[in-house]
């Protein structure tokens, strides 16, 4: 019996490598194997082309953990509790904002120096001491806020010395 299950097997083994499909187990322990999938190639997280629009939102706010404090962020700065700072996905790097808790009337002004939050519904992280300005509670760590572009830092690659860069009429002077 076993000798005609391996030649059956022994078959299908030639018969699916010249088919292209694969062979099944030729053994009772090869058979009960577990089989690891193929990984799914993945498409890289997408991160949104930063808005410029100066427009304001509206959506929830969270507090850095405590334990993040002097990791590096993403301007290259170490992050600073102390500081008011934030993070952003959509907001240029460098931008100054006014940061609102809608529940209670507080607000702060604050940099955007990193990016996040990676949790949907999310549009800002801020630093304790930010949080703390606005009157978000530490044990709950999310609020409703309005988060208001106060000034945007120039467009990477644009000169802004002197007004160029910019459309104005300095611009398009001639030189002497």
């Amino acid at each position: 019996m076993f000798e005609r299950t391996l030649r059956t097997a022994i078959a299908f083994a030639a018969l699916a490598a010249t088919s292209g499909h694969a062979a099944p187990a030729a053994t009772p322990q090869a058979a009960a194997s577990p089989v690891r999938p193929q990984a799914r190639p993945t498409a890289p997280r997408a991160t949104p082309a930063p808005d410029r629009s100066g427009r304001r939102r509206v959506g929830k706010a969270s507090i850095y953990a405590h334990r993040l404090d002097g990791r590096k962020m993403a301007d290259g700065t170490r992050l600073d509790a102390r500081e008011d700072v934030a993070a952003s996905k959509t907001l240029p790097l460098g931008t100054t904002a006014r940061v609102t808790n809608l529940e209670t009337g507080d607000s702060t002004v604050v940099t955007i120096r990193d990016r996040g939050p990676y949790v949907k519904g999310r549009i800002v992280d801020l630093s304790p001491a930010a949080a703390a300005k606005v009157g978000i509670d530490r044990h709950e760590g999310v609020s409703t806020v309005a988060v208001t572009p106060l000034r945007l830092p120039p467009a990477a690659g644009r000169e802004t010395a002197r007004g160029r860069g910019r459309g104005d009429a300095a611009s398009s002077a001639p030189k002497r």
